[in-house]
Formats: structure tokens, sequence, C-alpha cells
């Protein structure tokens, strides 16, 4: 299982921090009111691919350049804010950088990607298809395959928790959406390594809970869809070694709907003007579901990113849950 020292997230902050500034953690009082807590927002939507996930790549791709200096490229799987991450990282270091989307997907996303520099293949109905494509194409090209849960992707998504807890230690609840798990489980890892006591919630959507279903029974569960609008969150196929960490690390599990996800974007975006996309508004969608039980507590959420498109963002500001 993954560990991970107070020393070496801070060596991993100061190589994210060199590419990467910190993002601020802002207190809304709007916000706190509409949800009965003293809420803290983590605003990785303000990182400069507009989500999290860039910090892994800034981690992944100087330990793929340290370990294997004639490396020709990287190939990955995405539904786009991993995708952005890996192709910004891997042509600043001169890499090829080919990436797997599945249909249907977010054409913001996709151009993001491009403009990056990295090389789009679209592939497959869902996140799981692409992967399982992605893997196949990384050997036969002799590409390093970016799996979607890596200790070095960790290592350096876990900066946004270390600054998170440093700036704000005796928050007593963090609510923390999961994917493929990289995020929570950075969360835990920091919180671990500076010794504190704050309780980390999951989120997933109700119609991508493969990773609540696997805690709730013990073992992976894997699910024949993953159709949600919160494409952060659309998974099928959980990871043992993320399952390992937040299984054991997470207090609880918590399912969100898609109607509770929509009207999380709303809230966050009348009371703090920032925008969402669905996986980013899913950690407030848990909190307003369990706002009784949180009520009075000094609580955060992690805003993971606010890459949506603007056709599906308009749908949401004027009152409709998307359809997938």
């Amino acid at each position: 299982m993954i560990r991970l020292s107070a020393a070496e997230l801070e060596v991993a902050a100061t190589l994210v921090h060199s590419q990467v500034p910190p993002t601020p953690l802002h207190h809304w009082p709007l916000l706190s009111g509409a949800v009965g807590a003293e809420l803290w927002v983590k605003h990785e939507n303000h990182a400069p691919t507009g989500a999290f996930k860039v910090r892994g790549g800034v981690t992944f791709i100087d330990w793929l350049r340290r370990t294997d200096p004639h490396a020709a490229g990287i190939c990955t799987a995405t539904r786009g804010n991993h995708g952005q991450s890996q192709a910004r990282a891997a042509r600043a270091a001169g890499l090829r950088a080919l990436i797997y989307v599945p249909e249907g997907n977010s054409q913001e996303k996709n151009a993001a990607m491009r403009a990056f520099g990295g090389e789009l293949v679209v592939h497959g109905s869902d996140f799981d298809a692409a992967r399982e494509e992605a893997f196949r194409v990384a050997g036969a090209e002799g590409l390093t395959i970016v799996p979607p849960f890596h200790r070095e992707l960790v290592r350096g998504v876990a900066t946004y928790g270390w600054e998170m807890f440093r700036a704000a230690p005796d928050l007593d609840t963090v609510y923390v959406p999961i994917g493929c798990g990289s995020g929570i489980c950075g969360t835990i890892l920091a919180r671990d390594a500076l010794g504190l006591s704050t309780r980390v919630v999951g989120v997933v959507s109700e119609r991508a809970a493969c990773a609540q279903l696997s805690v709730a029974a013990g073992a992976l569960v894997e699910t024949d869809t993953a159709r949600t609008f919160a494409d952060g969150m659309a998974v099928r196929v959980p990871v043992q070694e993320a399952f390992d960490i937040y299984a054991a690390g997470a207090d609880r599990i918590v399912t969100v709907s898609e109607d509770e996800i929509a009207e999380a974007i709303r809230l966050l975006f009348r009371a703090t003007h920032n925008v969402a996309e669905g996986a980013g508004a899913a950690a407030l969608a848990a909190l307003m579901q369990e706002r009784e039980a949180m009520a009075g507590r000094k609580v955060g959420i992690v805003l993971s990113g606010g890459n949506v498109d603007m056709p599906l963002f308009r749908q949401i500001l004027g009152g409709t849950t998307p359809a997938v």
C-alpha cells in the first residue's frame, strides 16, 4: 500500500509549486449559510488546467524522465482532466502524449487536451473501454502507460491535501469526489502524514458507485455502466491500490444523485460565482445531503475541477439536470 511521509510530501509540493501555484482555500459566508456549517472550499478549479489532476502530471513526468530518460512518450486514457495534465507535462518535457477518450467525451476537454499537445484517439463507449485500449496500444507502440492510479500520480495530487491541511489543520471533515481514486487517496495520505484526525468522506455518483459498493462488500465490485454527467466520476471498474487506501482511511463513502450534483453546481455559482463540473460539485452535494449531521462544524470540500462544457453548464443553470 502507498504511504507518503511528511518529508516526501514537502519535496513533492516544492516540485509541483515550481510549475503549479498553490490553489486557494476560501471560506464563503453565503455557502456556509446554505449548508449550516463553517465551510472551506479547496479551489482546484483555479489550477492551470482547471482541475487537480495537473499536479500528478508534474510528478509523474518528472519521475519518468529520471527513471527512463530514453522514454519516447506516454499513452493514457481519460475523461479529460487527467489527459490535460499528462499532455501538458509530457509535451513540456519533449515527449509524445497519446491520449484515449471514449465516444461522446466532453468536446471542450478534448479541445483543451489537443491545445496542450495531446494526440487524441476516440475509442469505446466509456472510460474503462478506452483504458483497456490505451494499455494495449502503449505496449504495441513502445510508449509508457500512465495508468489511472500510480504512486507518482498520487504523490502529486496529495499536494493539494498538504496545502489544505496545513492551512486549516482543524477541519472536522473533508468531502472528496472519487473517480479512480487519486484525489481521495492523496487527501487521506496527506492527512495521515500530518498526523491529523480529520474525517475524509468519499463521494460517488449513484450511477457510478463502484467505490461505494466495493467498500460495502469489502472487495472490488464492478458495475455494468457508469452513466453520469459527472464524467470525472464515471468509472465502472475500481482500482485495487486505491481501494486499499480509501477502504481503510475514509470515514464513509456517500452516494449523490444527478439532481443533487446539478443543484450543487447551481449553488456554487450562485454563492461564489465559481464554475464547477459535475465531479467538482459532488463534494458539496454530499455535504448538502448530510447538512444536519454537519451543522456547526468546520468542514472542507474539494472543488476538484471546473471544466464543464458551456451548453451543459447553461442547461444546469437553467434548472435542468442533464440526461446521459
